[in-house]
């Protein structure tokens, strides 16, 4: 048999191998709405040699097809045909930045039979295509719900993903560096190389390599998520300096600090405006099982430390980071809102100025990309949890759902969400490569 044949026979056999393992591993006990909220059930992680993989196929939205909005609610397409846009930012103008972005070459990550195999599921779910690389400028000057604008704002930046403006400096979020560039309102394109304002953890082994901005109020600081280089620590907690955290850097000097860590993979950030606190989303880790651990949502303590990756949801000791650490353990405090296992919650944004029912007006918005490890599958939804002042209370109500077909395949992934300047709600849809716009029937 030549070589040609031994290829195609072992490329199916893997590939054989990978609709198995599609279907392996132990389904769920409990619903999504045990692990949400304030005290989420956390049952006893199962610890097998082939976890939870239960991936839904990328298959995008068939014509004249749309999410489902809540009552009350209409959606429409903002603008589609985007290139895996992920991340969103209104301008004061009312022109929308959005992120055209993917992950970045990083050729040690994803190492071996198990990055094989990961790899092929990232395809599966849509993930694995090359990064724009740019940002896209949206524009709806007659006020339609549509974007009859679209141009590029910037390019040749190394996958992209947070956005912040304060004053008349734009800040970028890459995923090796934060830089700057000089902002008028109105422009369309910016040609200018952008400023570094410091160096982001990145390299060859960049595992969560989505970096968000957000900037304070009087804009003087900088707060930027860094996610993990790996699930649980398995890559050496040496590779994990600086990350899992969220940094706050001098927005003029790039002088650095951490503000906060033990976050696994902390994705959107919020000002939440009665208590002045910064709220993020973070993404927990995988491989213990479908019921746990939830991802969630809390205001942040500076600080404080979040358990990863000893512990998860404050101190409930994961066993597989070597070598164990009780002391912190000890120290790890538990966050504020479970948002269900798996669901992959990224996006945030706090609903004041929202023009929606009032039943949508007072609480967080949150953007759940969807599980690719638990068994049925959670999240692929938009779901807002109201607040009782500064504190989260009661059940996510869902705002957009439909992104997974009959068969399980995914018409689309929601991602970042934000409001525009008319009130209307944003949604990036990665999958889908559209920016859904919700606004109140």
């Amino acid at each position: 048999m030549n070589k040609h044949a031994l290829l195609q026979l072992f490329t199916l056999a893997m590939l054989g191998s990978v609709a198995s393992l599609a279907s392996c591993g132990s389904p769920a006990s409990l619903p999504v709405s045990a692990g949400t909220g304030p005290a989420p059930e956390l049952p006893a992680p199962e610890h097998k040699l082939i976890p939870v993989v239960h991936v839904a196929k990328a298959k995008g939205w068939p014509e004249g097809v749309t999410p489902t909005a809540a009552a009350g609610l209409a959606v429409n397409a903002f603008a589609s045909g985007l290139d895996h846009p992920r991340w969103l930012y209104a301008l004061p103008n009312g022109d929308v930045l959005v992120s055209e972005t993917n992950g970045p070459p990083r050729p040690d990550d994803a190492k071996g039979i198990k990055g094989w195999f990961f790899k092929r599921f990232q395809m599966k779910a849509g993930a694995g295509v090359p990064s724009a690389n740019r940002i896209t400028l949206l524009r709806d000057a007659d006020g339609d719900g549509v974007a009859e604008l679209r141009t590029v704002f910037m390019d040749s930046l190394m996958s992209p993903f947070g956005i912040a403006l304060v004053g008349s400096t734009l800040y970028v979020a890459n995923s090796d560096a934060l830089v700057r560039v000089p902002y008028e309102t109105g422009v369309t394109h910016i040609g200018v190389t952008p400023v570094k304002v410091t160096d982001l953890p990145a390299g060859p082994l960049n595992h969560h390599w989505t970096k968000n901005v957000i900037a304070s109020p009087d804009g003087h600081t900088l707060y930027v998520t860094v996610g993990s280089n790996s699930n649980a620590g398995e890559n050496g907690i040496d590779k994990e300096e600086g990350r899992a955290a969220i940094w706050q850097v001098d927005a003029q000097t790039g002088a650095h600090s951490v503000m906060a860590s033990g976050l696994r993979n902390p994705v959107g950030l919020a000002w939440q405006p009665e208590s002045g606190q910064l709220w993020v989303s973070v993404n927990e880790r995988d491989e213990l099982g479908s019921d746990i651990v939830p991802d969630y949502m809390t205001h942040v303590t500076p600080g404080a430390f979040y358990g990863w990756p000893w512990s998860y949801y404050g101190q409930h000791e994961d066993s597989r980071p070597k070598p164990a650490r009780p002391d912190m353990v000890a120290r790890a405090i538990a966050p504020d809102y479970a948002l269900g296992p798996h669901t992959a919650s990224l996006g945030l944004a706090w609903s004041g100025g929202a023009a929606l029912p009032a039943s949508f007006t007072h609480g967080m918005f949150v953007g759940q990309h969807g599980s690719w490890n638990r068994k049925p599958f959670s999240g692929y939804a938009v779901v807002f949890v109201p607040f009782a002042g500064a504190t989260p209370l009661g059940a996510p109500r869902d705002v957009l759902t439909g992104f997974l077909g009959a068969g399980g395949e995914a018409r689309g992934r929601p991602v970042g969400v934000a409001l525009d300047t008319r009130g209307a709600l944003l949604v990036a849809d990665d999958v889908g490569n559209t920016v859904w716009r919700v606004v109140g029937r």
